[in-house]
Order: structure tokens, then sequence, then C-alpha cells
């Protein structure tokens, strides 16, 4: 239901606005929040079925990406941050010298003493999926090292073959789509495939729009690209998924949420966030609406095509809105291959 309604709307919009009812806007409460394309689909569905009930209330969901997300988000203008990875070093620092000019605290709306301070909430689990087109028939299966020498930055203008990625692989020019460099699904292919966050070829078509990067493949029979598994389900009579070696000797590993959940789909698994500003979190429009997301959450991010957490992980994320936990489990550091189990475990000790 969800799925192709809202990755179809996505389109090249920055701001995506939700409106509901006849009240006029001036009358409405507004929550802004921005960021991941990944995170978008789930957020938006949040977002349309929090407003049918809370015709006061209007929501933005915003696009620029997770890094752009969170630039956004640690100056204070938004009061949730979708991501696709959690938050770095360095925006963790944005964050907490936000309103403060080099003499004296400036504070805001969203902005406190001590800069912008935020609460971490994991929402679902993710696949990368990397996909190719419906007619590409050698490429069902690949290896990391074959990732690697396809998309590491020695690759660009030199690869651009597929007999060179692999001598069983056809005579055939290649064609590459991704994200850009502010997408968090960026930084974690890089970091997963070529051993190196943002370290990457420069010469492919990229886009923070994930609908541009499935029509490029799909018009492309030597195209390569990826994305969230969301976009792959809506999507799946264009493209074909690539199944991942993860390791030498170990099986191909298709994308689905049953292989997300046994920690198989390796290195291409991983969490999906919202972080929530703590001093919105004091307004009761924007804690009615993060209480309501964490409880409806596992839903619609089956709905949308993302795999649900267990319903303890949940309970856990509104008991750490309710107590105001402030932080992160990551420490600004990206990781690669962390499982459910995992996450779990870290979050219930924060």
């Amino acid at each position: 239901m969800y799925a192709k309604q809202f990755l179809n709307s996505v389109g090249a919009l920055a701001v995506l606005a939700l409106a509901w009812g006849a009240a006029p806007v001036a009358a409405q409460t507004v929550i802004k929040a921005d960021g991941s394309s990944t995170v978008f689909p789930i957020s938006e569905a949040v977002a349309e079925e929090f407003q049918a009930q809370n015709r006061d209330v209007r929501v933005t969901v915003g696009v620029s990406g997770t890094g752009g997300g969170f630039r956004k988000f640690c100056r204070g203008e938004t009061d949730i941050s979708n991501a696709s990875r959690p938050i770095s070093k360095s925006e963790m620092e944005a964050c907490r010298k936000a309103g403060f000019d080099g003499t004296t605290v400036v504070t805001g709306p969203r902005i406190g003493k001590n800069g912008v301070e935020y609460i971490e909430l994991p929402i679902a689990f993710d696949a990368i999926t990397v996909v190719v087109h419906k007619d590409n028939t050698w490429a069902s299966e690949m290896t990391v090292a074959e990732f690697k020498t396809m998309w590491e930055p020695a690759a660009a203008g030199k690869i651009t073959n597929w007999k060179q990625v692999n001598p069983k692989f056809p005579d055939m020019p290649l064609a590459l789509f991704g994200p850009g460099a502010d997408s968090g699904t960026f930084e974690y292919f890089t970091e997963a495939m070529v051993g190196k966050a943002k370290a990457s070829r420069g010469d492919f078509t990229a886009s923070e729009d994930d609908n541009v990067l499935v029509m490029g493949v799909s018009r492309d029979k030597g195209g390569l690209g990826y994305f969230g598994m969301a976009y792959y389900l809506e999507n799946q009579d264009k493209l074909n998924a690539v199944k991942i070696i993860g390791k030498e000797g170990q099986p191909a590993v298709a994308p689905s949420p049953e292989t997300v959940i046994a920690g198989t789909y390796q290195p291409l698994s991983r969490p999906i966030f919202i972080y929530v500003n703590a001093l919105s979190l004091q307004k009761p429009e924007v804690r009615k609406f993060v209480e309501f997301y964490l409880q409806n959450a596992s839903q619609l991010a089956k709905e949308v095509g993302y795999v649900p957490l267990p319903a303890s992980a949940y309970q856990t994320a509104l008991e750490h809105v309710k107590k105001g936990k402030l932080g992160t489990v990551f420490g600004g550091v990206p990781e690669i291959g962390i499982t459910i189990e995992e996450l779990l475990k870290r979050e219930a000790k924060l």
C-alpha cells in the first residue's frame, strides 16, 4: 500500500509537506524532519498516518541525504533527522558547538546551552541492495572484491567494461549509478565494499533521489546501482538484485528480511534511525509524533519494504524518549556488519 505511493513521491522534491483537512496553515504547528532518502518512506508513512489523526499538526519530510540532514539538524533547523547511518564524530561536534559564536552562546527553539542535544532511535533494519538490469544474466552473484574493483577511486576512467571486473562477464560497457556524497548509503557502501567511507570513483551517475537511480539502471543493460531494499522491492519488475558473497568460500546471499534477521546478508545489512532534538521533544506535538512513530514503525517499516525490529526494541526506544536518554551508542565511529541482536544489546545499555 505505502511503498508505491511513497517511493514514487520522492521525485525531485526537496521538501514534502503533508497537510490534511481544512485547517489553515497558520493555525497548524509544524514538525520538521529531513535527511535520508532511505528512511524517507517510513517517515512519510508515519507522517500521513499521524496527520490523519492530528489535523492541527503539519509534518514536513525533507530529502537531503543523511549528511545534509545532519547539517540542518546540528544548526537547529529541524526537529528530527532521518539517518541511514549513525551520527559521525564531526556531526556530533557540530551539534555540540551549535549556537556558540566563539564568545557567546546563542540559544533558540532547538538549540540549548549545550548545543543541539539528541536522542538516537533505531527504527528498522535495511539491506542495501545492489541491482542490475532485468536482462543481466551474468551478474546474479558477485564478490566484495569485484565490487571494490568496480567502485574504488582507482577504477575511475579505467574500469569501464564488465569484462574488466570478471573475465567471465561479457564485453559490455559498464554504467554505474549510486547515491551522492551526502548519502549515508553512499558512506556505508563505500566503507563496506571499498574499505573506506566515501572512497569511490567519481565517474558515475549520482543522485540523492533513489528513483533516478532505479530509472538509470532499468534503462541500461550494462547498468549497476545500489540503494535501500525498499526501492528494489518496489521495482522488481525492472531490476534484478545481485546476491552478495561476503567472504571467499561463503555462499552467495540475497537481500531479504529473512537474511537480514539471520545476520547472513553481509556486509550490507544496517540499522536505520531517526534522531530527535531534545529541546523539540519538550513540545507536546513533537513528543506525541515521536511516540506515534515508535508505536507504528514496525508495521509501516514492513509495508514500505524494510525489516522491523523486535517489539522489545521499540519499547526500549520509548523508554529512552520518556527518560530523555541523550547521545549515541556508536560513538561517532562507522561500523559495518552490526546485527539486530548486537544493536539491541547496545541500546539496552544506553
